[in-house]
């Protein structure tokens, strides 16, 4: 629920500033709702890249641009209908999905099964997390690991770059 009110504040709100403080805090919620789903690594990389570089980025360029956002000229009547089609379609499409946590589910009768029988024969990795993410999935999370420390270094560099022509301006005045 707090999903869907942060997510109707971002499309209402006209000041840049609350929409990135916003964006972050619904990255952050999202952070949270795949932390419940059991999904720790995507969890990690959402709260690094989605709350915190993708946050950081956009208030260091609000503030080398305006905060207040120009008046539309049009109607934003079809880019409405748009998402509320799609998020009709997506929720169509999860009728036919299990419960959350269903040990009838198609996951739990083919793949996870394969997984614990075969993970110590397969990987030498007694942990089957650990062999899932390292191994089976390891060029997955070599990507996402990548992903979030070139963000990290993106933004350093920004940020060093900002300073240094604040420390030269000032420098020669």
């Amino acid at each position: 629920m707090l999903l869907v009110v942060t997510a109707v504040a971002i499309a209402r709100v006209r000041n840049l500033f609350a929409v990135v403080v916003l964006g972050g805090i619904y990255s952050f919620l999202m952070a949270l709702a795949l932390l419940v789903l059991d999904a720790v690594d995507v969890s990690m990389t959402e709260a690094s890249v989605g709350a915190g570089i993708s946050t950081v980025l956009l208030l260091g360029a609000l503030y080398l641009t305006r905060i207040d956002e120009a008046t539309p000229q049009r109607s934003s009547t079809a880019p409405m209908v748009v998402a509320v089609v799609v998020g009709a379609a997506l929720l169509y499409g999860t009728w036919d999905m299990p419960p959350f946590g269903d040990s009838g589910g198609p996951i739990h009768q083919h793949i996870a099964p394969r997984y614990l029988s075969s993970v110590m024969a397969e990987t030498g990795v007694p942990n089957v997390v650990t062999a899932v993410l390292a191994s089976y999935r390891g060029y997955d999370t070599l990507g996402e690991t990548t992903v979030i420390f070139t963000a990290g270094i993106g933004v350093l560099l920004l940020l060093k770059g900002r300073r240094r022509k604040r420390d030269v301006g000032s420098a020669k005045s």
